[in-house]
């Protein structure tokens, strides 16, 4: 692990996005702040979270569409290796299939790739003493789910779809992507859209929770017929 936390009292940073230019730029500015220090730059998940165990950096700034762990399960590992890292992510989508996976991972602000220099800056500043950020749009998505915009819970036999609802019933069943995708006759593509779907749907962070989820409300138990 590096000494540069001990040696001074700037706030340590993680980039991560698969993106060269992106990283370079976020650093370049980042770096010329007097109380930023960028330690380490990833372009995947899996460099991410090797990343964050070596420098223990006081905010990750993740990326969330990537090839390979992406950044909600980056996030999430992150989360478990170093809880003192706080994950920012840094995207350019503000759908909730990725806003709410992404927080239930663990990640404590959200911000769009459109955000001014300035306020990035004011975002890591924020994130290292614990206080989030959200971009207004994603902030009105979270506060119209806290409130429950409808005022019911979530029905997963209304609420996916009946592609979705096999697919949840094989999650629950311990297949991967691959085999599932073999078991419907879709592409795994497709079987990963239908997962981030079911996860965003029913407000749970990975494919484990499904799982959970699909025993605990009887999903397999009523596709079984039982």
């Amino acid at each position: 692990m590096s000494d540069i936390k001990s040696d001074t009292n700037k706030i340590t940073v993680l980039i991560v996005d698969d993106h060269a230019v992106v990283r370079q730029g976020v650093r370049a500015f980042l770096d010329a702040q007097p109380d930023i220090h960028v330690v380490a730059e990833a372009e995947s998940g899996e460099e991410a979270v090797r990343l964050t165990e070596e420098w223990v950096p006081d905010v990750v700034l993740m990326d969330l569409v990537m090839p390979g762990m992406d950044g909600v399960e980056a996030t999430r590992h992150i989360r478990r290796v170093s809880p003192h890292t706080r994950v920012v992510i840094l995207t350019s989508f503000h759908e909730d299939e990725h806003i709410f996976p992404a927080i239930k991972a663990g990640a404590l602000s959200y911000l769009l790739k459109e955000i001014k220099a300035e306020g990035l800056a004011e975002a890591v500043r924020r994130a290292a003493r614990g206080e989030a950020t959200l971009h207004p749009r994603v902030a009105a998505r979270v506060v119209e789910e806290l409130h429950g915009r409808s005022g019911r819970m979530v029905n997963p036999f209304t609420d996916l779809s009946q592609r979705e609802l096999e697919v949840l019933r094989l999650i629950a069943q311990g297949l991967d992507n691959a085999t599932i995708a073999q078991r419907l006759n879709i592409s795994q593509k497709t079987v990963k859209t239908h997962v981030s779907n079911i996860l965003s749907k029913l407000h749970l962070a990975d494919r484990t929770q499904a799982a959970v989820y699909a025993w605990r409300e009887g999903v397999v138990r009523k596709e079984h017929g039982q």
